[in-house]
């Protein structure tokens, strides 16, 4: 790394203790500008670098809401405004247990990179809360969603931050807080995406991040003249990003095993085909139930409990063709990389945010794995939410098979843009120094633009 790279990164250590995902994302990313840098040094001197890793605001705030039976609870809520040189912030909300201000800033930093990749114009963002909505009902999690839009709606709008859904945030949750948005400032627009059909929804938002990662992965395929059609594929998560994988998957000729949640994974040797799949999207998305009752209802499934004791996760120990992380941050870790390159896996495509640990991610590119990184293989769910930004702002409402060509299209766009940018920077098909280095020129140009704010 660069000297006045590590600078930077040993600036953000001091400011930011205790934020390791945030570390984490911006080591990536430094790790990769080295060449850009020193191509650009008009960047040096306008301090671009320092100014990315600092978000342009940072709102945090209380979200106190009524249980079913009286008892009132307290959560916290978080809106990162991270860089807005090319466009409205634009970023998911997520709400999860898990939720601190480290990983939304590193969601938000990875947004701004993604953003750009997609030729939309949108800045990057994230939000969210450590509210948990498994177990609640559908009344306490519209209560929540109430309270916690009554404090958001102040810091956002259709030209100025536009939240989507992420972790926890599906359509009903979306609903909710465009209710609420709607009943508070008396207008309907645009300020929320992944809304329902009936109201301002895009048709293939739901579907569009897991179907991004697979045409990612067949974008990547491509240039070693190979298909998806009969790769074995292993998928992590069963909620919205994992079962569009899967879909795609099976459209394009491939056929998936995998399927997890936080209790356990399921390996279906034959198949996930579109039938049982009918069945999983009935289970996780109005049942709520757990991915283990998928093992209960087909034969020949084998079902594994998470055990802690564990120094890997087994599902990530099959042999496949294809890798498809949809779940969570560094759920790949250096034994499950190194499990997935021992049994012959040819592509990884992020459909989560950075899944990888960076041990992982090294070792995929030192085995020139076609390793797609979440930043433009998953960029997929915020391009349809900026096509639906597009269609709300005109008033109009676009066919399937449009908005899934523009898809398609977005998605070879930013395989080409990243591809192009690692021959550029000198390590051709290295997909994380191309796409940081694509998504960062168009930033940093447009920041340069605007003077020193």
């Amino acid at each position: 790394m660069l000297p006045e790279l590590e600078r930077v990164y040993q600036s953000v250590l001091k400011r930011d203790p205790n934020q390791p995902e945030f570390h984490q994302a911006v080591m990536e990313v430094l790790e990769s500008l080295g060449p850009v840098i020193e191509k650009h040094p008009e960047f040096r001197k306008a301090k671009v670098v320092d100014r990315l890793v600092e978000p342009e605001r940072v709102i945090m705030f209380r979200v106190a809401w009524e249980r079913d039976n009286g008892d009132v609870e307290v959560n916290r809520g978080f809106r990162i405004q991270a860089n807005s040189a090319i466009g409205p912030y634009k970023g998911g909300l997520r709400f999860h247990p898990s939720v601190n201000l480290g990983i939304l800033k590193f969601l938000a930093f990875e947004q701004i990179f993604k953003n750009s990749l997609t030729g939309i114009p949108m800045g990057g963002g994230k939000g969210g809360s450590d509210f948990d909505p498994k177990g609640k009902t559908d009344a306490e999690v519209e209560r929540f969603c109430r309270a916690f839009m009554t404090e958001l709606f102040r810091y956002i709008g259709p030209n100025t931050d536009v939240p989507a859904g992420d972790i926890g945030v599906g359509g009903r949750e979306i609903g909710f807080l465009f209710g609420t948005w709607k009943k508070i400032t008396g207008t309907w627009n645009g300020v929320l995406t992944g809304k329902g059909l009936p109201y301002g929804g895009s048709l293939v938002r739901p579907e569009a991040t897991g179907y991004g990662a697979v045409y990612f992965a067949a974008e990547m395929l491509k240039t070693r003249s190979m298909t998806m059609e009969g790769k074995t594929c292993l998928v992590s998560g069963s909620g919205n990003v994992a079962q569009y994988a899967v879909e795609k998957i099976n459209q394009l000729g491939g056929k998936a095993v995998t399927l997890s949640d936080s209790t356990g994974y399921v390996y279906d040797e034959a198949g996930i085909t579109a039938d049982k799949l009918r069945y999983v999207m009935d289970l996780k998305n109005v049942r709520r139930g757990r991915i283990s009752e998928y093992a209960e209802k087909f034969p020949g499934v084998v079902y594994k409990d998470v055990d802690p004791a564990l120094d890997h996760n087994p599902l990530w120990a099959h042999k496949a063709d294809c890798a498809f992380p949809c779940a969570t941050q560094n759920e790949i870790n250096a034994k499950d990389a190194a499990n997935l390159v021992n049994n012959g896996i040819t592509v990884v495509s992020e459909g989560a945010n950075m899944p990888t640990v960076p041990e992982g991610v090294e070792l995929f590119l030192q085995k020139k794995i076609l390793y797609g990184p979440g930043k433009a293989a998953n960029a997929g769910g915020v391009s349809t939410s900026g096509l639906e930004m597009a269609q709300n702002a005109c008033f109009s409402s676009w066919s399937r098979e449009e908005v899934d060509r523009k898809l398609q299209n977005i998605m070879a766009g930013i395989h080409a843009q990243a591809y192009a940018a690692s021959e550029t920077y000198g390590d051709k098909g290295n997909y994380v120094l191309g796409a940081n280095a694509a998504g960062f020129m168009k930033v940093a140009n447009a920041m340069l633009s605007q003077g020193v704010l």
